[in-house]
């Protein structure tokens, strides 16, 4: 799976009572798809994964997945605690026809982690998860930072293509790049422009697209054909992927493939304008761009968490609404920051 680009790391809504309100969800999917993101990650740390339980997870991936549109990249985030409750959501999410999935360390246990347990588990769920996984380092929260060296070995494992690092630090990113440059090499499916194929856009016809037509008087059910679509192939290594949008023109600089970005859930067109500035090598006008979403990215994000990347997305016409308990609401005075943080970043 090629996972070049800016991924938004998509917030859970929720009912004011904490329910998931699953229809903003699929409004907020559908307005992602139409943007220029090359995917969305769903149920990760700004999708409140770790406040969610089993039902609600696999629900909120089914409804992701059915508001998205095939040309997207779905990532799903599945980590839990024990690599079986993590495989069964892998499986869920292969069922709901995502392309890879997202997998953190276990935190309960962090002083039981050691870079033998880390290698077992992580390699333990690769060698029976449907669908890629993602390496996810994010030290801020998990309390482990995946080692260079232990990434590099991970890389190594057919089904693991990928590493998310939130750790903020370019250096990090620059020594993932060259740590992984031996990792096997994959062919994958592109579109002639060399942008990712998912299994979407390959999926069969499921029947949506029937049609009744009478022939001699008989009524018959007549099914459209599958869309066909041309493709080439890419070869790939294991891909490193930023988590933070403050650092994000200087970790592609580094080698990083693309970004998956909390502050795209509200951002999106700004975060990809740095992206686009960079792939087109224009780093004058990729430098302004990334100036443009450094301080709100931090501040908003980092910063502000959950609440206030939800209120942001509000701001700019998403449904981000409150995080779950014991997640605390923000003040009129956090409210009124981000607005003027993005007064000149709307969407």
């Amino acid at each position: 799976m090629l996972l070049e680009g800016i991924f938004a790391a998509v917030p859970t809504p929720f009912y004011s009572d904490e329910r998931v309100y699953y229809r903003k969800l699929e409004a907020n999917i559908a307005r992602y798809s139409r943007s220029l993101l090359s995917g969305m990650l769903i149920l990760g740390t700004n999708g409140e994964a770790v406040l969610l339980n089993d039902s609600e997870s696999r629900e909120a991936l089914r409804v992701a997945a059915e508001a998205a549109t095939p040309e997207k990249v779905l990532i799903a985030g599945v980590a839990r605690e024990s690599v079986k409750a993590t495989v069964e959501l892998a499986e869920a999410a292969a069922e709901f026809r995502y392309d890879a999935v997202l997998v953190r360390t276990p935190t309960y246990f962090a002083n039981q982690m050691t870079a033998a347990a880390v290698l077992h588990y992580f390699r333990s769920v690769a060698d029976r998860s449907p669908l890629p996984v993602i390496l996810y380092n994010i030290p801020q929260f998990a309390p482990y930072n995946i080692p260079i060296e232990v990434a590099a070995e991970l890389a190594q494992h057919p089904n693991i293509i990928a590493i998310k690092d939130s750790s903020g630090s370019v250096e990090r990113i620059r020594a993932l790049v060259e740590a992984t440059r031996t990792a096997p090499r994959r062919t994958v499916t592109v579109t002639p422009v060399f942008e990712a194929v998912t299994g979407r856009m390959l999926a069969p016809n499921d029947g949506s697209g029937d049609a009744l037509v009478s022939i001699g008087g008989q009524t018959a059910t007549v099914t459209a054909p599958a869309a066909t679509i041309k493709t080439r192939s890419k070869e790939v290594g294991f891909q490193v992927l930023s988590g933070s949008a403050g650092a994000l023109l200087a970790s592609l600089e580094a080698g990083a493939a693309g970004a998956i970005l909390g502050f795209a859930a509200c951002a999106p067109q700004a975060c990809h304008e740095v992206y686009l500035a960079w792939k087109d090598h224009d780093l004058k006008l990729a430098e302004e761009k990334q100036q443009r979403i450094a301080a709100p990215g931090r501040r908003i994000v980092a910063e502000m968490g959950i609440s206030g990347m939800k209120y942001a997305c509000d701001f700019n016409g998403y449904y981000g609404g409150h995080a779950r308990a014991p997640l605390l609401a923000l003040t009129r005075v956090e409210k009124e920051e981000i607005e003027g943080l993005l007064a000149g970043i709307r969407n």
